[in-house]
């Protein structure tokens, strides 16, 4: 991976798409929690299975991390090697 480009599967996605992603499904999991399953004349509807929800939003709260950290150190990661040598 070359310097300053983010990981192929972030590719195209912006910190500001991530965290409108992130806030959708976190709207999502608090419209479903509220009110999960109903009836209208007799027919039953669910809105949305919650564990898919909750996934979605722990892949998208990774994603923002992910862009925070690759903005906060210029997209790398510093390794330094220390050898320890006793003069």
């Amino acid at each position: 991976m070359a310097k300053g480009k983010p990981k192929e599967e972030f590719r195209g996605i912006t910190l500001e798409i991530a965290n409108k992603h992130l806030e959708a499904w976190l709207n999502a999991e608090l419209e479903v929690s509220v009110n999960q399953s109903y009836t209208i004349a007799g027919k039953s509807f669910t809105r949305a299975n919650l564990g898919e929800i909750r996934k979605q939003i722990d892949y998208w709260r990774n994603v923002v991390a992910a862009l925070n950290n690759a903005a906060k150190h210029k997209g790398r990661n510093r390794i330094y090697r220390v050898v320890p040598r006793d003069l």
